[in-house]
């Protein structure tokens, strides 16, 4: 089991991890911060720069904890918070990615809550510093707790009102 946990958590912490770096410094055919913020300005997030750096640092910060497996369920609740944004904001379109639906970051929320939930197994930081009994279930679903009310907060930060939502072109797929 821990070398199940281990694959799962590098992958889906690294790629998490590039998506925050697209946004950052515009590695990975990415936007960088002016791109992206220019974006997230259409989307109602004002300054767009700002929210794309918190965006951004999220991602990359969550992805490199849960690739790490330090700080058990951190990581993964800035993981679900950020998707959680991708989808209401970018993504609602449907299920399937194909339609710029939900999918993507339906799998990156889920793979990150799962992991919350079990731990990040015996090949981690967090086991290798004897931090793992620190990750009750009560701590971990408080934590997830909290990465999802970060979402929904965020959502409530954005202006809606004389927002233009171009969800339809490639450059709106790639930066969320």
């Amino acid at each position: 089991m821990d070398a199940g946990l281990l694959i799962g958590r590098v992958v889906l912490g690294l790629l998490m991890a590039g998506h925050g770096a697209q946004k950052l410094f515009g590695w990975f055919g990415g936007y960088g911060l002016e791109g992206t913020g220019g974006f997230l300005e259409t989307l109602g997030f004002r300054p767009g720069r700002a929210f794309a750096a918190a965006a951004a640092l999220t991602e990359v910060g969550g992805g490199l904890l849960t690739a790490a497996g330090l700080f058990g369920p951190v990581g993964p609740a800035l993981i679900v918070s950020v998707m959680i944004v991708a989808a209401v904001t970018v993504h609602w379109h449907g299920l399937f990615a194909q339609n710029n639906g939900i999918e993507v970051p339906l799998l990156y929320a889920t793979g990150a809550a799962a992991l919350a939930l079990t731990g990040f197994g015996g090949f981690s930081l967090d086991a290798l510093l004897g931090l793992t009994a620190f990750w009750s279930p009560l701590v971990s679903w408080t934590v997830l707790a909290v990465g999802i009310a970060g979402g929904f907060a965020n959502l409530a930060l954005r202006h809606t009102s004389g927002s233009t939502q171009s969800t339809t072109s490639t450059s709106t797929a790639s930066a969320a």
